[in-house]
């Protein structure tokens, strides 16, 4: 994979891109959440993306010749958001956050207590902290609720 370019687009997901998100998130979740458990195989990702993620929401990737990032989205929720590792930091993951918030009134997300990255990422657009558990989860990690509106109230 390329990484000097920044140049890329983001546009609604086709049926096509199903593999290729896929492995993204495979790929991503192992270089950048090493803690996690490996629960699938690389079929059953294949499976859950094709079946469940692109028929139950909006899936939005961020393609420079290839997908580098995504956003799966349903209304009042970012289900997830994964960018390659070594796209990080180019402004992918904020222009597939801002077309969600753009199409919101405000949204939640889940994301790892232990995951400071994205955690700080959310911070700084505005994703307040509202609950939290202690492993309610697949991955028997503790995760963070966070939510974001567009006005808050004072």
């Amino acid at each position: 994979m390329e990484t000097s370019p920044a140049v890329y687009v983001v546009r609604a997901a086709r049926e096509s891109d199903s593999a290729s998100v896929a492995r993204l998130h495979r790929l991503v979740v192992r270089r950048c959440l090493p803690y996690l458990p490996e629960l699938h195989t690389p079929e059953d990702d294949l499976g859950f993306f094709a079946n469940v993620v692109f028929s139950e929401g909006d899936v939005w990737v961020a393609d420079a010749g290839e997908v580098v990032g995504y956003c799966w989205r349903q209304p009042g929720w970012v289900r997830h958001l994964y960018v390659h590792p070594s796209y990080q930091g180019k402004g992918i993951g904020s222009a597939l956050l801002g077309a969600a918030l753009d199409a919101n009134k405000e949204l939640r997300l889940w994301t790892f207590q232990r995951n400071e990255a994205a955690r700080a990422f959310y911070a700084k657009r505005g994703f307040r902290e509202i609950g939290q558990t202690d492993d309610d989860n697949e991955e028997k990690e503790p995760d963070v609720l966070l939510h974001w509106m567009r006005s808050w109230p004072a």
